[in-house]
């Protein structure tokens, strides 16, 4: 056992050096990703993580690299892990489109829409200003050069119902009345979602799947004949096509919900992909390919199948994007090893200031922690000999919206083959919480000083 663990330290030892040999330390200065943009290269799609949904220096960071993107490579748009009805009010708000006055007001406003669990996620001081940096970077543009706001996921099954009634009821009322007879199947689930799934999944009552497919194809077929020259009219008929696909993706994922969670995890990240390409043929109607920047969790951009995921037949946005796109998706990581956070203790309850444990011994956390850099860039996709350092498996920590330290190797741990994962990754050694829009008191009153395992 002491000659095991001296050879496990040894290896540590060895990997230490390396790292500290090819690792990029991380100024404050404005250069400081010339680096990253670099590997980017003339890629299209710029997948940057996140290794919780509660840590401020992530969101900043990303929105720092993306705002160099946009400037000086030309990305067109920014597509994230939220909902689609609630991300097209913030691209109606970056854009300077009519259709929602009250959104028109601010950046706050536009984001109220993200009112979900959880609300922190996108309803934060960096994503506002983000925003407003974003609206104002387009005021500079023309309105084909514009850079949008997007969401790829799914869990607005009947927010983006009543978007395409809406769209109908203008368009075509006949076409409305259709949709609305048929949508009328989910009324005895009152609009809980996870209500439906449970009912149709376990034969309480039928499943709606028939009538969301009909709406769809309709959708479709009338999404061919919108005008083929960019412009507002096929924007909208875009986005009511987008949340007709949605209601379809999301019916079937409630229903699954109450099977195997690969089922579900593998259906979810299927529609983020399903609506990332559909985003990419939208936008390159005009003639030109655009360059999309996606924003996600680690857990969704980086390479499934190098991961304990992949092991469980789970696949992910990461591994399905670069299946489709090869070199022009690069997968870019972040990581810290102690710090704060902001997370629920339990699903649905109010955010907390979290503090958050130092890296796990082994993990790749307390071995980042250990080379004494503060913040660095590794340049994994590029640098041979680093990835060979890096390809044995160890443990990497992932916080979502839940954090349970009482409970973190199991809750928030799983092995990966780091080379394999991300082209690059940015390691923020101490890190503070994201700050809600909307603080509440759970929030304002942090989680008292650390005092496992002893509880003085």
């Amino acid at each position: 056992m002491i000659l095991q663990q001296t050879e496990r330290e040894l290896r540590q030892s060895d990997v230490l050096q390396g790292l500290r040999a090819h690792l990029q330390a991380l100024s404050g200065d404005d250069r400081r990703y010339d680096s990253l943009l670099a590997l980017i290269g003339d890629a299209r799609f710029a997948l940057l993580g996140e290794a919780s949904h509660g840590t401020h220096e992530f969101y900043r960071e990303r929105a720092e690299i993306t705002k160099r993107l946009i400037l000086e490579k030309g990305f067109t748009a920014v597509a994230v892990e939220g909902d689609w009805p609630d991300a097209w009010r913030v691209n109606r708000y970056v854009r300077g489109l009519s259709g929602d006055v009250d959104a028109d007001v601010d950046a706050d406003t536009a984001l109220s829409g993200f009112e979900r669990f959880p609300a922190w996620m996108w309803r934060n001081t960096v994503v506002r200003d983000f925003v407003e940096w974003l609206r104002a970077h387009n005021l500079t543009l023309s309105a084909d050069r514009q850079v949008g706001f997007y969401g790829l996921d799914l869990y607005s099954l009947f927010t983006s119902m009543q978007v395409v009634l809406t769209y109908l009821a203008k368009v075509d009322p006949e076409a409305a009345t259709r949709a609305k007879s048929r949508y009328a199947c989910f009324d005895h689930a009152a609009e809980d979602a996870q209500a439906y799934g449970y009912a149709a999944h376990f034969g309480l009552k039928g499943s709606c799947e028939d009538e969301v497919v009909q709406v769809l194809c309709e959708m479709a077929g009338r999404a061919a004949k919108a005008p083929p020259a960019p412009g507002p009219d096929r924007d909208e008929a875009f986005y009511a096509q987008q949340n007709a696909r949605l209601v379809r993706n999301a019916e079937v994922y409630y229903r699954t919900m109450f099977q195997a969670r690969v089922s579900s995890w593998n259906l979810r990240d299927s529609h983020m992909v399903e609506t990332l390409d559909a985003l990419d043929h939208h936008l390159g109607r005009a003639g030109t390919p655009p360059r999309i920047a996606v924003w996600a969790h680690n857990s969704h951009l980086g390479d499934a199948s190098a991961t304990d995921m992949g092991e469980r037949g789970e696949w992910n946005v990461g591994q399905l994007v670069r299946e489709r796109y090869a070199t022009q998706a690069v997968r870019v990581g972040f990581s810290t090893h102690h710090g704060w956070v902001t997370a629920a203790s339990n699903w649905d309850e109010p955010a907390q200031r979290k503090r958050v444990r130092a890296g796990l011994h082994g993990s790749w956390e307390e071995v980042f922690h250990k080379t004494g850099t503060p913040q660095f860039l590794l340049p994994l996709r590029d640098d041979a000999a680093l990835r060979a350092m890096v390809a044995a498996p160890r443990l990497q920590r992932a916080i979502g919206v839940i954090y349970r330290p009482d409970t973190e190797r199991q809750s928030h741990y799983f092995h990966t083959h780091l080379d394999q994962q991300f082209d690059a990754l940015v390691h923020i050694d101490e890190t503070s919480a994201l700050e809600p829009l909307d603080v509440g008191q759970a929030w304002i009153d942090r989680e008292a000083p650390e005092t496992f395992p002893s509880g003085l």
